[in-house]
């Protein structure tokens, strides 16, 4: 397999703090690679260094078999860029709006026309090419911004929070029409997304990432797969550390299965096979005096491999976008260089 991206120990540094800590990665040719984090995790970072908008500290990153400092005008000829803010001018039509980054990517006039019809149909937005853009949902945003993403014809596809501020049925509506683009294309993508959904059933693969560092990285039910079967929560009334600690050792030490986290007053136990690990789960509790408040088995989510390798619930996490710099400026600065040699 081909691979369109790759990292090898990437830092990025501001002014003595670390954003982006050694992250390395590969991203297959045809694949949807999801970067799933809390806000503030590095995602953003970590895309804008790919896409050659930050120069890494160090480390090194290819992007379709190009070196994004040493080669960023190719780079530049290869890929598109979504980013999280919306780039889009209500004020002019979806045409109008495809017309003016397109003459930024530099595209030659005679295929700006058929070029904008291509892309404003696989986003089946043709028929409303002519209405102003401040009439839209946010749906039809995003499908246009996807749209705009296409106008160079890229190799390789960067999204930064493609559903950001969506409800979840036009998520799912943005996300099918993301997947049509991959087939038809053959796209490779790198989205970054702090919806578990979206990471759990969207993409092929997804590294997690927290505080700069990726923690893991796989797919999806692999990752899942790691805690067997069924995940044992209960919440047990008090909060006595000794208590939590005793209690923790004796599930450690049986073959019930490994303990996730015990938090304050909640046990998350993962089992093979939760009806039958639950009255042994319960008569270790009991044998040390301690009273059961609540108790679920359900099956291990990507929330629990956050849990386990951060420590805390990526559902703790506020939904502000992580990048709340000019976004405009931002892509404008990107498309005009590339623009000078499309």
């Amino acid at each position: 397999m081909v691979n369109e991206v790759e990292a090898v120990d990437l830092v990025k540094e501001f002014d003595g703090l670390v954003a982006v800590n050694k992250i390395s990665l590969t991203i297959e040719k045809g694949e949807i690679f999801g970067l799933l984090g809390p806000n503030g995790a590095g995602k953003t970072t970590t895309i804008k260094m790919l896409i050659t908008l930050l120069k890494p500290t160090s480390g090194k990153a290819m992007v379709a078999g190009l070196d994004v400092v040493t080669q960023q005008d190719q780079v530049r000829r290869k890929i598109g860029y979504v980013p999280q803010e919306s780039a889009l001018d209500i004020r002019l039509t979806a045409s109008e709006n495809l017309e003016f980054f397109a003459e930024l990517y530099g595209l030659p006039k005679q295929d700006i026309k058929p070029r904008i019809q291509q892309v404003l149909e696989l986003v089946e937005l043709d028929r409303r090419k002519d209405d102003l853009v401040a009439h839209f949902s946010g749906g039809m945003k995003r499908r246009l911004e996807l749209a705009r993403g296409l106008l160079p014809t890229p190799e390789v596809l960067f999204l930064d929070e493609p559903t950001l501020g969506l409800d979840p049925q036009t998520r799912r509506i943005v996300w099918e029409f993301i997947h049509r683009l991959q087939k038809e294309w053959n796209l490779t993508i790198l989205a970054t997304t702090h919806y578990l959904e979206e990471a759990e059933h969207e993409m092929d693969r997804v590294a997690i990432i927290d505080k700069g560092r990726i923690m893991t990285m796989g797919k999806p039910d692999d990752l899942k797969s790691d805690f067997g079967n069924d995940l044992v929560e209960l919440t047990i009334k008090g909060n006595e550390s000794s208590l939590n600690e005793e209690l923790k050792s004796k599930l450690l030490a049986s073959d019930l299965g490994n303990t996730l986290s015990i938090h304050e007053r909640a046990v998350r136990v993962a089992v093979a096979d939760g009806k039958r690990a639950l009255p042994l789960i319960l008569h270790k509790i009991e044998s040390l005096g301690a009273e059961i408040e609540s108790i679920s088995v359900r099956s291990p989510s990507l929330d629990d491999v956050f849990i386990k390798y951060t420590g805390r619930g990526i559902r703790e996490e506020g939904e502000g976008g992580e990048d709340t710099a000019d976004t405009r400026k931002q892509v404008a600065k990107i498309i005009g260089k590339m623009g000078r040699r499309v």
